[in-house]
């Protein structure tokens, strides 16, 4: 995050990143304990969502800090816009394909 993001929106982040931290250190421990691997797995998936969502988070941001520019102003529709295409793009790439040949993932 550059200079121009808010102490708020950096704490947020940071917040989000180090409760993943501890999802992981969890995970590293259910795996020291042989715990089952469904619920090890239960609990990648849910980390890939936390991060998944804390890099929207950061992205969204950075994007609006570009299109403000040093003036500080931005066209909102066209603000709007980017970002909005952003999300969609960054949703569709989430999806899993289910029906592919798991050796082709």
């Amino acid at each position: 995050m550059t200079d121009r993001a808010t102490e708020s929106e950096r704490q947020q982040s940071l917040t989000r990143l180090r409760r993943i931290e501890g999802q992981v250190r969890g995970i590293q421990r259910m795996i020291e304990e042989e715990r089952d691997c469904e619920a090890i797995a239960a609990q990648l998936l849910a980390v890939r969502a936390a991060l998944d969502k804390v890099s929207l988070h950061i992205m969204t941001q950075h994007i609006e800090q570009c299109l403000r520019g040093d003036s500080g102003q931005a066209e909102r529709d066209r603000l709007e816009r980017v970002i909005g295409f952003f999300l969609r793009f960054a949703e569709s790439d989430t999806t899993v394909d289910t029906d592919a040949d798991p050796i082709e993932r």
